[in-house]
């Protein structure tokens, strides 16, 4: 491959070894530096033009610098989203690109460029796209892992990557199991589980220890088998046969025809006189202590319990009310 072809196939992004395999001697080089053809962006790797970098070629660029490199977690989720994508992966910073290299090495750092020891990397990456990068299975359980996020926003990096079906959760499953050490395993395991099945105990644990419990709630019935004018259905959680609370941990946007069942379901239990409310991940992991003060005030307004309690110092669950 001569020189051009490689810049096009590197979004103009070549390393110093790559120049000399090239036949470009060294001094053929600091020409090509010295006319401002090529500009550098870390010791030996360089950018043909002289103007800021795109996030590609800096990709690229934090690649060679580690070569051989792949990106990793956050940056790999990033390339995956293309030029043109919308949305972030809302995990750490774009001006940071992550690599992987193998277990073994070690590389000296360079500004800009975090690098990140991975074993079985070959086995990880997809070393013919460009640049290289973790399958997207590898990437998202790495990247719902970097910088200790919180629930939801675990749940949100895969909801993104299974959402766009770039990878299964079957898939990301058989991943983490072929890792020898996980932080969080077991909570993991569930949550991908539970999205393999279409279930959602996650979400109905989190409802119970994080919402219903420390919030002094009553206690609600789950998994109340009833019969109803569309068929036989189980309920997430019951208070007095009077308010039912379904737990949709769906993650994203999922059939027409589930919604409409869903429908169906909340109709059926308002003909009976029951009121329905759908709580999802966000309300559960990431606001409890608002869902708890407003199911607490629609439990009250049914004459159930006398609403939530604080769960300690800045907990807002003692409001709103509900007339």
């Amino acid at each position: 491959m001569d020189l051009a072809d490689l810049l096009a196939a590197q979004n103009g992004v070549v390393s110093r070894s790559q120049l000399g395999e090239c036949d470009l001697a060294p001094h053929r080089i600091r020409r090509l530096l010295r006319t401002r053809e090529l500009a550098s962006i870390h010791p030996g790797v360089y950018v043909d033009h002289t103007g800021p970098p795109s996030w590609i070629q800096r990709a690229w660029a934090g690649c060679l610098h580690a070569w051989p490199a792949a990106l990793w977690g956050p940056s790999a989720l990033r390339a995956a989203e293309g030029p043109g994508r919308r949305a972030t992966t809302g995990v750490g910073d774009e001006e940071t690109i992550h690599v992987a290299i193998h277990h073994a090495r070690r590389v000296r750092a360079v500004s800009g460029v975090t690098v990140h020891r991975v074993v079985d990397l070959d086995e990880q990456t997809l070393w013919n796209l460009g640049p290289p990068r973790q399958r997207p299975e590898d990437a998202a359980l790495d990247a719902a892992t970097h910088e200790r996020l919180p629930a939801m926003d675990r749940i949100g990096v895969l909801a993104r990557v299974l959402g766009a079906r770039a990878t299964t959760a079957a898939r990301t499953r058989a991943a983490l199991d072929r890792r020898a050490r996980f932080p969080d395993r077991a909570w993991f395991e569930q949550l991908l589980d539970d999205l393999a099945k279409g279930t959602a105990s996650v979400l109905e644990h989190g409802y119970l220890t994080l919402v219903e419990r420390p919030h002094d709630l009553p206690t609600a019935r789950r998994q109340v088998w009833a019969r109803t004018a569309s068929g036989s259905v189980f309920r997430d959680a019951e208070y007095d046969e009077q308010v039912i609370v379904e737990l949709d941990g769906r993650l994203f946007h999922d059939s027409t025809r589930s919604r409409d069942r869903d429908m169906d379901r909340d109709l059926d239990a308002a003909l009976d006189g029951r009121m329905t409310v759908r709580i999802g991940y966000g309300q559960v992991f990431d606001r409890p202590c608002a869902t708890a003060g407003r199911v607490g005030a629609i439990l009250r307004r049914h004459g159930i319990g006398d609403g939530a309690h604080p769960c300690g110092a800045g907990c807002v669950a003692a409001g709103p009310s509900v007339a």
